[in-house]
């Protein structure tokens, strides 16, 4: 049974990195924002984490790098694996970039359209960051005003309990 299992899990993992995109050990910045859901910030934090950590060993391993939780996974995982070339699917407008990194760290200069698209997707990223913050707000006043409310019904049940041992004690 478990040969069976580990021969279905390995069938899975190579037809994954079969199909993917992105190889998250070796991608550059660029590559890792064709991804839907990763913009400059998440990249860089997947490089950085890379660079702390050592390559991923599973594909799960991506949702440690701080701002990649179950929501980004579900939409990148099955354009990224953990070893292969690198290649960005043509709808994609980042380049076909070798895994090594640039030699200068200059960026060129961005034009017009590219920088307004830049700016769109950093004020949806704003907003998307403050719609999650306000959520979570919400969320932790529904569960305090919830334990409130459980703790007064708690105190009233007691509060009556303790009035009918003293009517019994009459």
């Amino acid at each position: 049974m478990k040969k069976i299992a580990l021969l279905f899990a390995a069938l899975l993992a190579y037809a994954g990195m079969a199909l993917a995109a992105v190889n998250i050990n070796s991608a550059t910045r660029e590559q890792l924002e064709a991804l839907n859901g990763i913009g400059p910030v998440k990249a860089q934090a997947i490089i950085d984490y890379r660079k702390k950590n050592g390559s991923f060993k599973a594909l799960e391993d991506i949702k440690k790098v701080d701002g990649v939780g179950d929501a980004t996974f579900d939409k990148i995982r099955g354009d990224i694996a953990l070893s292969g070339t690198t290649v960005v699917p043509k709808t994609q407008s980042a380049p076909k970039a070798a895994p090594a990194p640039k030699a200068t760290p200059t960026p060129a200069p961005k034009s017009e359209p590219a920088s307004k698209a830049a700016e769109k997707k950093a004020a949806d990223k704003k907003n998307e960051d403050a719609k999650a913050a306000a959520e979570k707000k919400a969320a932790d006043k529904k569960a305090a005003a919830d334990k409130k409310a459980a703790a007064d019904k708690k105190a009233a049940a007691d509060k009556k309990d303790a009035k009918k041992d003293e009517e019994k004690k009459k």
